[in-house]
């Protein structure tokens, strides 16, 4: 599947992580069709995947802080899933996790990256996960209330989950006035990606033939992978570089880096 970047580049302004979901508002089965589609379509890396389940997901949470972080009312969410064998998993399941949120924000639909408080095991009872899989992370997906709760709102000042670092805290390289007209759009789409309380855990490296991503020393670990926070953080870029009519493709890399896009001559 080939990604519909005009479309997602619109839903990454748009996105906002949501977690108290309206049981009076279901989901159109148009809606839920074309997400299980791109579920199943786009898998751009054969070790990681995502799967919709259509059933109420409030066994699958925990909460944190008592009860205010908790996901409530759900009808549906998506696993995220990665092969465990692969040493780049968890960017990669971070890459195509998503695209599959960028997606359901498009239709309409509101979501919320969980990486650090679900039971997997729930989770993997509900779904075929081999031996050598894992489930990285999921997202409730739904309709969200029309007005965000005051736990909500708790926990967007607890995550800063609106606030993002400027540009100069995260790049470092090539210098801005050589960077080529596709590179500002990609490193500003990169900087909107969402993270574990907006930790913005990434470095992006800018060169003459591309950007390399790498983990910074930023932010905490809160159970959960900075890569994957990172692999959230590629896809935004890539995105944004095509819709700016510059193609390139990602060459994995050993830690602390994590990949470079590589534009196409």
């Amino acid at each position: 599947m080939d990604i519909p970047f005009s479309r997602w580049h619109l839903a990454i302004e748009k996105r906002r992580s949501r977690r108290y979901f309206d049981l009076n508002l279901s989901m159109a089965p148009e809606a839920l069709t074309a997400l299980d589609k791109v579920c199943s379509q786009f898998v751009p890396f054969p070790h990681a995947r995502s799967r919709l389940v259509t059933e109420s997901a409030d066994s699958v949470f925990k909460g944190i802080i008592g009860s205010y972080g908790k996901v409530r009312d759900a009808p549906a969410f998506i696993a995220l899933i990665g092969n465990m064998d692969d040493p780049f998993v968890q960017e990669k399941v971070g890459y195509t996790g998503e695209g599959i949120i960028l997606e359901a924000t498009a239709l309409g639909l509101n979501t919320c990256w969980v990486a650090g408080f679900f039971r997997p095991e729930i989770v993997a009872s509900l779904i075929e996960v081999s031996n050598k899989e894992r489930v990285l992370a999921i997202t409730p997906v739904g309709y969200a209330h029309q007005f965000e709760s005051w736990q909500e709102k708790l926990m967007t000042g607890f995550g800063r989950s609106h606030n993002r670092r400027a540009l100069s805290k995260l790049v470092r390289g090539l210098p801005r006035e050589k960077w080529p007209d596709w590179v500002n759009p990609s490193l500003e789409a990169a900087r909107l990606a969402p993270s574990a309380a907006n930790r913005q855990p990434w470095g992006l490296d800018v060169q003459d033939d591309g950007i390399t991503v790498f983990v910074g020393t930023m932010g905490p670990e809160f159970n959960v992978s900075k890569r994957l926070d990172c692999g959230i953080a590629m896809l935004h870029l890539e995105v944004a570089a095509l819709n700016s009519g510059c193609k390139g493709e990602w060459e994995f890399l050993p830690s602390p880096q994590v990949a470079k896009f590589k534009i196409r001559s």
